[in-house]
């Protein structure tokens, strides 16, 4: 069948979608919602059997519903209608939450029902974009699969919309304005977690900080410490905690509201402000916790974002991991894995190109400790998406394994870097130099299943998140009582003997690095323009060519004057 996918961006669900279709054999092309104009000529241009909008914030054109099948993928109950559905789930605690696949009428989220999930809410609030990342996107990319089938038989007709049945409990809502995120530091810590939770990780939280008018991010039960609500009572691996009604609230993130301000580590965002406020712990992005014979490195950094920071203290924690003495070395990330350098960062510094220089080094020092370490068999633990360096930093390890949800994105070619973190070693070494070339310069996402057949990963479990981990543990536990232990570490070890005599990890490490001043000190491949249009949410002109293949087949160009596009 050929498809069309419709979407505000080529974001992780979207990415989701165009794998599921393509695996299960369908001619699958994207374009993204730039105007009502591209909509419509791509439409015309692809002459789909059905369009599928699984990420759509615009409203889908008269003349293209009219004249295609088009459903859109709502990520709310039936009957659920409105913008901001999964902030007022969040909001109002609701016990059970779903999505569902409608088709496109003249009025918004009101069309005929071809499917819909749901399930349970979790009891503790849930980031949105957790939310929406995790059970939203298992469920929405079900229900695509589910749509492709359905339009393939003749006989299926969509049921109408009707509020008299049982299972259409949703309702219109309007979309959240500004007065509904707003909160005071004198509210419960509950209600101020909720708050922000339901706006993360946009628009954020609104509140005041410092006297500074400020958008919250990224936060955590603090312990119950009596202060002044709204006062900085301490600073921890670039978070703050801030007292609140009834306690405290660590804060990962901020961005303060003036112009062209960004997403950044509190403590960053609010400098000097801060400079002065002593250190506590009880917070860490990082963690390592053994039996008799496995430790875990555990790191869960936002948005999977690495600073150099953040860089040096998990290569810290990776070096003293290796030195204990388990068996087996477990290196696990969180929501997700990992999408490498953390612009933001770089381009809120003074001198963005050193920044970036010291970042890239630093992340590479990450990936020396997992290539390197041959006292222990090493499993990398891949339970969340993960893009550019991220990915190539688990594949050092003796064991990959990912969770079958997992998208990876195992190039760097759309920021304009020619990327390091060993990859000129192992990625190659796990599948291949012409795959490895088809990877880095295609610049297309691959699933789970994928990713083993080609030897990106070494297997891939299904499950929740925790039961995901759960598993690699359990399997981590085995391999270290494993018969034939002694063997496979010795084969680690004489693998990595022969490698570098044959061509050491540094000469890699500086022919990398050596592309990399290039692209960026000498911008030779537009690193700067991608880097800013990315960290300020720069919306795309046009659909990236490799992506829209209606263009390519027609030898239609992008409509005139939508420019590039950074994604």
């Amino acid at each position: 069948m050929r498809i069309l996918l419709l979407c505000s961006s080529f974001n992780g669900l979207t990415q989701r979608a165009w794998l599921e279709l393509r695996r299960a054999g369908h001619d699958v092309s994207v374009e993204l919602a730039v105007s009502q104009e591209a909509m419509v000529e791509a439409a015309e241009l692809a002459k789909p059997d059905l369009i599928i909008c699984p990420f759509l914030k615009e409203r889908v054109p008269d003349g293209l519903w009219r004249a295609f099948r088009t459903v859109i993928i709502h990520p709310g109950p039936p009957g659920d209608r409105g913008p901001s559905s999964l902030d007022w789930a969040i909001t109002d605690a609701e016990p059970e939450w779903g999505v569902t696949a409608l088709q496109a009428v003249e009025e918004m989220d009101a069309g005929p029902i071809w499917g819909f999930r749901t399930f349970p809410m979790p009891a503790e609030p849930p980031r949105k974009s957790a939310l929406y990342n995790g059970p939203v996107a298992d469920a929405a990319v079900e229900l695509v699969a589910e749509v492709a089938a359905k339009a393939g038989e003749s006989s299926f007709v969509p049921e109408p919309l009707d509020y008299r049945s049982p299972e259409v409990r949703g309702r219109l809502r309007r979309a959240m304005r500004h007065a509904d995120r707003e909160f005071s530091w004198e509210e419960p810590t509950q209600d101020i977690v909720r708050r922000v939770r339901a706006a993360d990780g946009a628009p954020g939280g609104r509140s005041v900080l410092c006297d500074l008018p400020v958008r919250v991010f990224d936060v955590y039960r603090g312990p119950e410490l009596e202060g002044v609500p709204g006062q900085v009572a301490a600073r921890r691996e670039g978070a703050v905690l801030v007292h609140t009604g009834d306690g405290t609230v660590w804060v990962g993130h901020l961005r303060l509201e003036k112009e062209g301000a960004i997403k950044l580590p509190a403590a960053m965002a609010l400098g000097e402000l801060v400079a002065q406020v002593p250190e506590r712990s009880g917070y860490s992005e990082i963690t390592y916790d053994r039996s008799e014979g496995v430790g875990v490195v555990s790191f869960d950094f936002y948005n999977g974002a690495m600073s150099t920071d953040q860089c040096r203290r998990l290569a810290s924690a990776l070096r003293y991991a290796v030195a204990q003495d388990t068996r087996v070395l477990v290196v696990r990330g969180g929501e997700t894995f990992s999408n490498g350098i953390h612009l933001n960062v770089i381009d809120a510094a003074r001198h963005p190109e050193l920044e970036a220089w010291m970042n890239i080094n630093a992340i590479n020092a990450v990936c020396r400790e997992i290539v390197a370490c041959t006292t222990q068999l090493v499993v990398t633990s891949i339970g969340g998406n993960a893009g550019a360096g991220g990915v190539m930093m688990g594949l050092g390890a003796d064991r990959v394994i990912i969770r079958d949800s997992v998208v990876l994105n195992p190039h760097y070619r759309t920021m304009g870097l020619f990327g390091s973190e060993l990859w000129t070693y192992t990625l190659p070494r796990r599948v291949g130099a012409e795959r490895a070339r088809r990877l880095t310069q295609d610049a297309l996402p691959i699933g789970a299943a994928e990713a083993v057949e080609c030897g990106l990963a070494d297997r891939a479990l299904g499950g929740s998140r925790l039961d995901f981990e759960r598993r690699v543990l359990e399997y981590a536990e085995r391999l270290a009582v494993d018969p034939g232990y002694d063997r496979l570490l010795a084969g680690r070890k004489s693998v990595r003997e022969v490698d570098e005599r044959r061509k050491p990890l540094d000469a890699y490490r500086a022919e990398e690095l050596a592309e990399m001043s290039r692209d960026m000190f000498d911008d030779r491949s537009g690193f700067r323009e991608a880097r800013r249009a990315f960290v300020h949410k720069v919306k795309a002109q046009a659909t990236p060519e490799h992506l829209a293949r209606h263009r390519e087949l027609s030898g239609a160009s992008a409509p005139s004057g939508t420019g590039a596009s950074h994604m």
